[in-house]
Parts: structure tokens; sequence; C-alpha cells
């Protein structure tokens, strides 16, 4: 029987995966990633209990490629599930555009429209789509279920999403998307057991890691985010620069010469901490070096987070509760206590020991806003979309999976 859901996130040089047994819950059965696809591609595959159940390295030079990672965890994985059989696959893309507001069971018609929205996210949703075609190619009868990092923040009203630009542009579909919406969406659907003021009330989600953004919720809905037309907007991230002066453009343009595909580079992979440090886009790294360079692009990072908290709850009209999650919010204690004390004017009282343990709860009991640690979890939000899209649509899908 076909009974697992196969989780993939394609990005730029690099395959996330993950497989769970479909049930009420959902069971986790592996996890993993193959990364450095076109210099050193490297595979690791962890179970459900966090060991290693599988590793591969390629000589250097060697372009495995999405298509020939997917390949190659087709192969490996039907040695490794033992009894278990994919009866289906869940990918995250990156742009759902205004058409796409919710998980959508794939078809060439669906396809097609989600190869429009490409010149909204070049740098994603070509790697995106193209895991969804290899597992068409590689496995033709599998049912596969697009989930969209944008659809959580279609929410937003209406104002929240528009640039002040001629309406010929907005009506092309030149607004502010939102991005991380996965992410935001699976800490919406576990607030409720978190804290049940936060899930109700007025929360600001920072979802930080080497992308970083925020978003802030009324009752679990997305309100206003940092992220906008491109996941660069907002803050400083690992080597993305962040909300940026439109006229700094159009100056790199004139006195240095830059073309769009030179400031593609330029604002996506060279700037953002690695950029102001000149070390590393690592913030693991930073913390621990003692160039002065090191110590300002952290400041720089912090400095963002703490404006674009008080642009937010002001977007809210006051503020409840602060989740931290993702990479370096779930695991750098340093951060979210400099994030904490400097939002101490909006009444968040730091637990200090509590921060330092890694929480849930890191303000004080008496905290006006309260501030908790979460860890997100798109994987397993792929997974329940994929099964959910599943049942709505079991008439069309062929009763013999593959």
């Amino acid at each position: 029987m076909a009974d697992a859901i196969l989780v993939l996130n394609a990005g730029s040089s690099s395959l996330k995966f993950s497989a769970y047994l479909r049930g009420e819950p959902l069971t986790p059965l592996l996890r993993g990633q193959l990364e450095g696809l076109f210099t050193a591609p490297r595979f690791i595959a962890r179970n459900a209990t966090g060991d290693v159940v599988g590793e591969k390295e390629w000589p250097a030079g060697t372009p495995l490629g999405h298509p020939g990672a997917i390949q190659f965890l087709f192969d490996w994985g039907h040695g490794s599930l033992g009894a278990h059989r994919i009866g289906a696959a869940g990918h995250r893309v990156g742009h759902g555009g205004r058409t796409f507001t919710r998980p959508v069971l794939m078809d060439t018609q669906v396809l097609e429209a989600l190869e429009t929205f490409v010149p909204l996210a070049p740098l994603h949703q070509p790697h995106n789509l193209g895991a969804i075609k290899t597992v068409a190619q590689l496995a033709p009868g599998l049912p596969q279920v697009a989930c969209f990092d944008t659809a959580f923040h279609r929410s937003q009203p209406a104002v929240a999403q528009t640039f002040a630009l001629p309406r010929k542009y907005t009506e092309e579909g030149v607004l502010r998307y939102g991005f991380h919406g996965l992410s935001y969406e699976y800490i919406a659907s576990i607030l409720p057991e978190v804290n049940g003021q936060a899930a109700k009330g007025r929360t600001i989600v920072a979802h930080l890691g080497s992308g970083a953004s925020m978003c802030a919720m009324r009752a679990g809905q997305s309100v206003a985010t940092t992220m906008s037309f491109t996941p660069l907007d907002g803050l400083a991230m690992g080597t993305r620069c962040g909300a940026i002066d439109p006229g700094v453009l159009l100056y790199l343009m004139d006195q240095h010469g830059l073309d769009a595909r030179g400031l593609e580079k330029l604002l996506y992979q060279q700037s953002g901490l690695l950029g102001v440090s000149g070390v590393s886009s690592d913030m693991r790294t930073l913390l621990a070096c003692p160039d002065q360079r090191a110590s300002e692009a952290v400041d720089l990072y912090v400095y963002r987070i703490g404006r674009e908290l008080g642009s937010l709850a002001a977007a809210l009209g006051g503020l409840d509760a602060v989740v931290f999650t993702g990479g370096i919010g779930e695991n750098s204690a340093e951060i979210r206590d400099r994030v904490c004390r400097d939002a101490a004017w909006l009444g968040l009282d730091l637990d200090a020991a509590a921060n330092h343990a890694g929480g849930p709860r890191i303000s004080q009991p008496e905290s006006r806003v309260s501030a908790w640690v979460v860890p997100t979890n798109e994987e397993l939000m792929i997974a329940q979309h994929t099964q959910r899209v599943l049942a709505q649509n079991a008439m069309r899908i062929p009763s013999e999976e593959a």
C-alpha cells in the first residue's frame, strides 16, 4: 500500500525532503537534505529519532542538479522506507500569486499558471516547479500537491498589500505578497496549544534564519509582514539586504554600471550579514568573531528587527505576544535577549534564565507582552496540506497509486 507522503523543498542549490506516514496524526518517517547540488553534492538522511540512516558525498565538480538529486532520492527511498511506499508528494512553492490562496492538486493547467509567476520569484519558482516536473517524469501516476509560501498572507487587507505605484502595475501583480507563509501557518496552528492569548490576540512572529521575516497576526490571521514583492524586503538576512531605498539601486546603476543581473547578485547573494561583516553569513560565526565588522553586522540585524517590531505593532494596534522561530530564532538566546530588551518599551519583560534555557516562555509571568520560542515545522505543514488535498480530491486521483 502506498501509505507515505514525500515532502520536497527545492532551493537554489539544495533539496530538503521528509517523509510522513499517512494518518491522524501524521507520523514522521524520514527527513534530510541534499546540498551543494552544483559543486560538491552531499546527502544525509535521518529517521524519526534523529539517527543517521543514509549518507553520501559526490566528488567536487559533480553537477548532480535537482533532477539528479530527486532521482537519487527515489532510488535510495525505495530501499529505505521498508514496507512503506510513497503515495503522494507535497511541494513547497514560493509563489502562488493572487490566484492560489490555498494548496492545490497539480495538473497541467496549474503548472502552466505557476509558470507565469516565475518573473515574480526568478530565483525560487523555477527550482520549485522543476522538482514537480521531475517527480512527474519519474512517477507519472503520483499525485502532487503544491503548497504556497505566499498564500497565508492573502488574508491581509488590500491597503497592506499595495504599493504606491500607478494602478496598471498593481493590476499586473506588483503587490506585497509576503513569504515564509508555511512557517507562519504552522505557528498559528499550534499557538493554541502554547498560549491561548497569543493565539487569539495580537502576536508578532519572528521567523529568523538565513532568510528572515516577521509577521503580524491577529487571531492567527496575517495582518502585515516584512517581506513584500520578493523575499528581499524587510529584515537584513544572511546574504540578502532587506529593506533598501530604491534610489540606492538607481545610484548603483548610474555610478557602478550594475545591470539587473548584477543588482540581483549583489542584493541576494552578497549583502546582509555577509556584506556588512565581510566575514560570514552565519550568525553563529559572527557572534563568536572578535572582528568589529562582525559586531556591526549583528547590531544592524537586531536593530532592523526592533524597527520592524514597532511597525508591526502599529499595524496591529497593540501587542500581546512575540514568538521566535526559525534557525536563529529557535537557537540563539543572545539574539532573543537583545531583541526582547530592545522591546521593553512595548511592555515585554524578559526572563533571562528562561531565555537561556530555550523557553518555551521566555518572558516574566507578569510581563504585559509575553514572549515565546516555538520551533517551526514547514515540512509537517506541507504534509498536512497534502493529506487534506488528497482527501478532498479523492475522485480525481487514480485508484492505483505510484
